[in-house]
């Protein structure tokens, strides 16, 4: 299936990282098992290095020398912007993500129902988390409000982070799992699906 480039404790384990590199280790461990030749990996792996390493030396660069919020005119439009950008570099690293996946051999395991099944509860449940949680915090929360100054009077205890410390960064891991199911059961249905039509 391609050379291998990291394995599922690349991270220590998922029970010991640092949560904030979670979806990282996750889509470093599934891209690990492709081919590191493929330009979609190489351009997945790029993705997913530049991106924490751009925001967070963006905002602990602000926090240092508040240039940013000098030269928006608002710590908030600032924080805007980043969060802005933050989004946009998270469109293009899903894309890089899928294109890897589908670029790949399928493997054969997974062409039952329950491994799509088992996609769709991963996505709904990654996706409920990652969704609550920015409701609960807001943009500046979610998006590195407290560099620019910006703090909630409290900290946030209603769902998710009733139930979890970490839920932007589990459901963001549950969202990467799922999408790398989807994208290899539904190739294996649209194959399956092209085969049959042909033999008629």
């Amino acid at each position: 299936m391609g050379g291998f480039v990291a394995g599922p404790d690349c991270c220590g384990g998922l029970c010991n990282m640092d949560f904030r590199q979670a979806d990282l280790c996750v889509m470093t461990w599934l891209l690990g098992y492709v081919d590191p030749s493929d330009p979609h990996f190489v351009a997945a792996v790029l993705a997913i290095t530049f991106n924490p390493l751009f925001w967070n030396v963006v905002a602990r660069w602000e926090q240092k020398t508040h240039k940013l919020s000098k030269a928006f005119g608002s710590p908030y439009l600032a924080c805007y912007s980043l969060g802005g950008a933050i989004l946009l570099l998270n469109i293009l690293r899903s894309h890089c993500f899928t294109q890897a996946m589908l670029s790949q051999p399928k493997m054969e395991s997974l062409d039952n129902p329950t491994a799509h099944r088992v996609a769709l509860m991963l996505l709904g449940v990654g996706s409920t988390l990652v969704l609550s949680s920015f409701l609960a915090l807001g943009f500046t929360g979610t998006f590195l409000g407290d560099y620019f100054g910006i703090l909630k009077e409290a900290r946030v205890t209603t769902f998710p982070f009733s139930v979890l410390d970490n839920p932007m960064y589990w459901g963001s891991t549950a969202n990467y799992l799922g999408w790398a199911l989807m994208p290899f059961t539904a190739e294996i249905y649209r194959q399956k699906a092209s085969q049959s039509y042909r033999r008629r």
